[in-house]
Formats: structure tokens, sequence, C-alpha cells
């Protein structure tokens, strides 16, 4: 959803075919080789003919799997995973605790599976105006993805301007959260500052 921490640890995730399990497994080693190689040398350094030696791929495989180098940073498995766990929650809960629920999940889950990678996807984002302004491209795609579940949960039309609205303003926060976490230096736990992010979403600037 996005740059911050991946969600849902490998025994969270549902049984998948053979031919899916190679595709993921193949995602996860370019990622692992882009950031070992983006710790060795730093991010504009890296290039793809070096990520595909380390992941033992070829560049071509790279770029089928990833269209550009900032995908490789930003891009997880786990935006569906979101969603089901969105759509698995009571219907009667107040959207905010469903929210707040899946949110805080995700990030504990997160943070368990890999800190360090969380913390320098972060960083990137703060540090490389590609990846920033990539993540920025890519919202509107979990935005989508979004619009869907508060639809589902609202019986409003997904498409409508209070639903898209609603969503990317969830979304936008999530990546301000971000940004913030890595421009203080990771200092902050990040689920507190999750925890103050929804407060102003289902509150506002309340005193």
């Amino acid at each position: 959803m996005t740059a911050a921490p991946s969600p849902f640890s490998p025994a969270d995730r549902p049984q998948l075919g053979l031919r899916e399990r190679k595709k993921i497994k193949t995602r996860e080693a370019i990622r692992t080789a882009t950031y070992a190689l983006v710790k060795e040398q730093g991010y504009d350094a890296t290039t793809i003919e070096q990520i595909a030696e380390r992941a033992e791929v070829s560049p071509s495989t790279v770029f089928r799997y990833f269209p550009t180098k900032e995908d490789i940073v930003l891009t997880d498995e786990f935006d569906p995973l979101i969603m089901e766990e969105l759509r698995a929650r009571p219907a009667d809960e107040p959207w905010m605790d469903t929210l707040r629920y899946v949110m805080q999940k995700a990030v504990s889950l997160g943070m368990k599976e890999d800190e360090e990678v969380s913390r320098l996807r972060t960083h990137l984002m703060v540090q490389v105006p590609a990846v920033r302004s990539r993540m920025m491209e890519s919202m509107s795609v979990t935005g989508t993805m979004l619009c869907e579940a508060i639809a589902e949960r609202t019986g409003r039309d997904q498409d409508s301007l209070e639903v898209r609205v609603y969503a990317m303003s969830i979304i936008g926060a999530l990546m301000e959260t971000s940004l913030y976490w890595a421009e203080n230096g990771h200092r902050d736990d990040f689920k507190v500052l999750l925890d103050r992010t929804l407060d102003v979403l289902e509150h506002g600037l309340s005193e």
C-alpha cells in the first residue's frame, strides 16, 4: 500500500500454486539482490545488470517483473492480502476501527519480518527523487483497490468523487507518515506515528 513496512510474514500468506510460488520467489530474489547492492554501493550506482547477476536471473527477467528500478524498491506482494484482511473484518465494525486494526497488524508483522528493509525503502523515498516520483505514480493503483474495499463496506459507488477522495486521503496520509519517519531518522516508533495519522484522519486537527 505504501513503502511502509511489508505487512504479512510468510506464514500469513495463502497457499499458492507452484507457478505463482516461483514468480514470488523470483521477485523476492530480485528485491533481496537490489537491497544488498544499494546498501553496498548506493542506489544510483546500482544497475539492472548488477541486480540480475546477483539474483541469478537475466536483465530481461528483471524488467519482466519490474518495469523500472524504482518498482523493485517500492512494490511488494501484500496489497491484495491487505484488501482480504479489510474485507474479513465484521461488516458492522466502524470503518476507522477496521482500518486501524488492519494497518497496525500490517506494521507489526512487517517490522517483525524485516525492519531494516523498511528503513531502507523509506530512506530511498526521501533521498532519491525518482523513487519518490514513482511512489506518487503507483499510489493510484493502491487507491483503486482501496476504493473497492470502501465501496463494499459503505454501499457507495467506488467511482464516486467522495469514495475516491477518501481513499486517496488515506493513501496520501500513509505515504506522508513513511516520509516523516525517514526524514526524522527513523527514531520514532512507526506504530505510534501510524496511530497519530489515523487519529488525524478520524478527527481532523482536533485540539
